[in-house]
């Protein structure tokens, strides 16, 4: 499984229409849109799982592409790297 981030969406955009978009180019397997903690706005970035063949495809074919007025950041999620243990408050 591959996990594709896309950035720079429309704060107005579903999960379903972001999943809409991506089956045009193979299965979908998941679609997480990302909303802030403390307001439960969205942060105008989610994350898509297909197989890495599809993928590929996907990240070649949709990134740059006009959704919303907004042009999309589309590549391959990277692992966040460890952070360090947040002090107490």
């Amino acid at each position: 499984m591959t996990s594709i981030y896309v950035g720079n969406l429309p704060f107005s955009v579903s999960e379903d229409e972001l999943r809409t978009l991506f089956e045009e180019h193979g299965s979908v397997h998941s679609v997480k849109l990302i909303n802030d903690r403390e307001t439960g706005r969205p942060r105008g970035f989610g994350f898509v799982e297909m197989d890495p063949s599809e993928a590929a495809v996907a990240i070649q074919r949709l990134n740059g592409v006009d959704l919303g007025g907004r042009a999309l950041r589309i590549n391959e999620a990277q692992e966040r790297e460890a952070r360090p243990p947040r002090r107490p408050r």
